[in-house]
């Protein structure tokens, strides 16, 4: 069945994966983005689908229109671009949901929140599993990012509690591939973008803190099967690739698929930066069937010869 569907963050690294992916689904897409920190670049291939639309809007005022799901996407997700200016990051989170919610409680429709693995901040309990609040700087430079998704988290379960909203949160962990901005500061971009250039790549601390990747096919799949799930499963869900590695092995493993000559240089470690990252999928493979299939090396080609293009 054809259904309107508005995706906040649209033109950014997964909304545009996630409009095209609806596109292909034969759904009528309303992509909504300010373009602060995203690139027309990532949909100019979709505008000639009758059934895509393009808003220049910002989420932190209310939006009009009607449409049947929501997937609410909207906020800067890299540290330099959401701590370049943390006020507009926090409202993006806090603002942007109070306005989704509001409209999806207008419309009666489904909305589901694009959370994050940040909601664990810098984890005493690994991997992370669902029912773990976290340990979190409530002031540090990362807050704004961190703090800013708690609270949406908590709007979006009021509102299921208060008005019966029919809500789906998903706690994003680490995603990589094609169309990530080659300057966000992301490992993995970073990485890239270095080793391609045979710049130096740049290590914070010593490389043994871990973080998982996950693949963006991947993860586009889940956030559309958690939108179409059963009504009483609301989440939060993890959702990432639990598949475990010290920086420095994907360093290494950077450097041997594009036969770079960079060299590693090792820097201070960022303030509340996670020593560790992993997420346990167990609730997510259980609930929906669910498993990523992209292994690292794979998606790492993917991601190499995308920036090979654009570079």
């Amino acid at each position: 069945m054809r259904e309107k569907i508005l995706v906040t963050g649209g033109a950014g690294f997964l909304g545009s994966h996630l409009c095209e992916r609806l596109l292909a689904t034969g759904q009528d897409v309303l992509c909504v983005d300010n373009f602060l920190t995203s690139s027309r670049e990532n949909i100019t291939h979709l505008t000639k689908n009758p059934c895509f639309e393009i808003l220049r809007h910002d989420v932190t005022f209310p939006l009009y229109v009607e449409v049947e799901k929501i997937y609410n996407l909207a906020c800067p997700a890299s540290p330099i671009h959401y701590q370049n200016d943390p006020v507009q990051t926090i409202k993006t989170s806090v603002h942007g949901a109070i306005n989704m919610l509001g409209l999806a409680k207008r419309l009666k429709a489904r909305i589901l929140q694009a959370s994050t693995s940040e909601v664990y901040g810098d984890p005493k309990v690994h991997p992370q599993t669902e029912n773990y609040w976290g340990h979190v700087n409530p002031i540090g430079t990362r807050s704004c990012y961190d703090e800013g998704k708690r609270c949406a988290e908590t709007l979006f379960f009021d509102y299921w509690r208060q008005h019966n909203l029919q809500i789906k949160v998903v706690r994003i962990f680490n995603t990589f591939g094609p169309r990530m901005h080659p300057n966000d500061g992301r490992v993995v971009s970073n990485f890239i973008v270095q080793a391609l250039k045979n710049e130096d790549i740049t290590i914070y601390g010593d490389g043994q803190q871990t973080r998982s990747f996950c693949y963006v096919d991947d993860l586009i799949d889940v956030m559309m099967l958690m939108m179409n799930s059963s009504a009483d499963f609301t989440g939060p869900i993890n959702i990432g690739n639990p598949g475990e590695f010290t920086i420095l092995e994907l360093a290494n493993h950077v450097l041997k698929l594009t036969r770079s000559k960079s060299k590693l240089v090792f820097k201070p470690l960022p303030t509340d930066d996670p020593k560790n990252r992993q997420p346990d999928i167990s609730m997510v493979k259980s609930k929906l069937g669910w498993a990523p299939k992209v292994c690292l090396e794979d998606g790492l080609k993917e991601t190499i010869d995308y920036f090979k293009r654009i570079l």
